[in-house]
């Protein structure tokens, strides 16, 4: 390795300098450069290589058991314990997780729904179970709020709106969006929250921005669709857990990194990280390290 350093830095220091920093003779550096490289080092070079662009690609998001995964589908015979340790040397690692704060704001007198879905998040069909949620993004402009529905079978992001307002129209357009993409039939079980998030922006005054997925009109439209409707118990983040971890995702990855001047800007990058990375590209863990449009296209041909 420091052999390898020296290498790599040799047309900006002297190498003898740099064999005296790194504690090695210069005899030696000059011995093992004039061996033929083993096998074992071209591999071990070409995987770095490999894992710099997947890594790359990833948005630096992904850790060492998604890079492992990439590599075998790829062809190559690596263990995650190898990557790990190639991972380390190299200076890479997976976005850093920052905790958020529970949003969800559960104190209307709009009627609920009974909790049908009960945690069972593995699905075995599309449009069986959407789960949705919402979150809020910042901006030098105020909040951007996003509303989201999640194709349970395979995590994907079916049905997305954003906009500079906490309201039930929000969610609808979300809604709107899924059915138009999807076509799902009757039966489907929709999945939310009694409340919404908002952070500190709560209005008693104004009951339907502050429980979108309760309200009359968006209830209305899961009749309309055949849709069974079902909510998390009073304060239990974990009976919507899946959304959560998408928010939590969309966050850590993306939104963590980001100083949006504009809502406009924050809705452009959202939008191209849901449609083009997160649906598309990004490997789930929960569905065999694949990428949900990718999965339903392997299920289906399956």
């Amino acid at each position: 390795m420091r052999y390898r350093v020296i290498q790599e830095h040799d047309r900006r220091y002297p190498i003898r300098l740099m064999c005296r920093a790194l504690a090695v003779s210069a005899a030696g550096y000059y011995a093992w450069r004039s061996r033929p490289e083993s096998a074992r080092s071209i591999q071990t070079r070409l995987l770095r290589s490999a894992i710099r662009v997947i890594h790359h690609e990833s948005r630096d998001t992904y850790g060492s058991p998604r890079i492992g995964n990439t590599l075998v589908k790829q062809g190559h015979h690596i263990g995650e314990h190898r990557v790990a340790r190639l991972m380390r040397q190299d200076g890479m690692r997976a976005q850093t997780v920052k905790k958020g704060r529970a949003t969800t704001q559960s104190n209307h007198r709009l009627p609920v729904a009974a909790n049908t879905l009960e945690r069972a998040f593995r699905v075995e069909a599309p449009n069986r179970v959407w789960a949705g949620d919402l979150t809020y993004v910042w901006t030098l402009e105020g909040w951007l709020y996003v509303a989201v529905l999640l194709d349970l079978y395979s995590r994907r992001v079916v049905g997305w709106a954003m906009g500079q307002r906490l309201t039930v129209e929000l969610a609808e357009q979300a809604l709107t969006m899924a059915v138009a993409n999807r076509a799902p039939a009757a039966g489907l079980v929709h999945h939310s929250d009694r409340g919404s998030q908002g952070g500190f922006k709560w209005s008693l005054q104004r009951p339907l921005e502050s429980a979108q997925y309760a309200a009359t009109s968006y209830q209305g439209l899961l009749t309309g669709y055949g849709f069974i409707p079902s909510m998390s118990r009073k304060g239990n983040c974990w009976d919507n857990a899946c959304v959560e971890s998408f928010f939590g995702t969309l966050k850590r990855e993306l939104v963590y990194h980001r100083h949006y001047g504009t809502r406009d800007e924050a809705k452009q990058d959202i939008f191209e990280y849901i449609e083009v990375f997160y649906n598309r590209q990004r490997r789930h863990s929960t569905i065999g390290y694949c990428a949900p449009a990718e999965y339903e296209v392997r299920t289906a041909v399956a």
